[in-house]
């Protein structure tokens, strides 16, 4: 492994973007991605979470200092062509966002900046927390919250390979936490993320399982490379 980390990490990346991308309902197969993608809606989709995801290994170590900075950053990459750019990197100022997971009523948008600078708070507080532990409360604040109107999803399952590599899990990027999450389905997906927005222990507790399941088959050898 060690002599192929840069082939692996690169595989990781790819496949990632396209799981993340299905997970957001733009579904296609990885020989497409491979072979370049169109201009159409679903393409420019595809191409905005391989965007988001590539750009994963050079934000790793501003992300301990100044994850908002990184989150604005991974935003302008994913938006490009379907926010206006006045809007990129900005968290979203209306109420009405773009929801492929059907989730419901987003969080009011007054309250957006507060829950950024909170989640702020707790990854650049010291913590003896494990790392799955913080990307499972980092990923569920960022799909829960959707701080964005467009692209909410595709940055937070980005800041989990984020936190895996800042906090020493998955330095090189190896693992693929998003082919997991598609393996898990869709459908456990937004019950998952439903039983954290309650904010009772048991949905919480659900959702950091749900988490570290993912991660977990997303490290192993079964992580499907379609």
């Amino acid at each position: 492994m060690r002599a192929r980390a840069g082939e692996i990490a690169a595989g990781s990346a790819l496949i990632g973007a396209r799981d993340s991308a299905a997970l957001e309902g733009a579904d296609v197969s990885l020989d497409v991605v491979r072979a370049g993608l169109d201009d159409s809606p679903l393409g420019r989709a595809v191409a905005a979470s391989v965007a988001v995801t590539s750009a994963v290994p050079g934000q790793a170590d501003a992300w301990q200092r100044a994850p908002l900075q990184v989150l604005a950053h991974l935003h302008a990459l994913a938006a490009r062509g379907f926010d206006g750019d006045d809007a990129l990197g900005r968290p979203r100022q209306q109420d009405d966002v773009v929801d492929p997971l059907h989730m419901g009523t987003p969080l009011p948008w007054r309250e957006v900046p507060d829950r950024l600078v909170a989640l702020a708070d707790v990854l650049t507080r010291p913590t003896t927390a494990p790392a799955i532990l913080v990307a499972a409360i980092t990923h569920g604040e960022l799909i829960a919250v959707q701080p964005f109107r467009w692209g909410s999803g595709l940055i937070a399952r980005a800041a989990v390979r984020l936190v895996l590599a800042a906090r020493g899990v998955d330095p090189d990027l190896l693992g693929c936490p998003e082919a997991g999450m598609l393996s898990l389905g869709r459908t456990t997906y937004v019950a998952s993320v439903r039983a954290y927005r309650s904010g009772e222990p048991e949905g919480v507790a659900e959702w950091i399982r749900w988490n570290a399941s993912a991660i977990g088959f997303g490290a192993s050898s079964d992580a499907p490379q379609r």
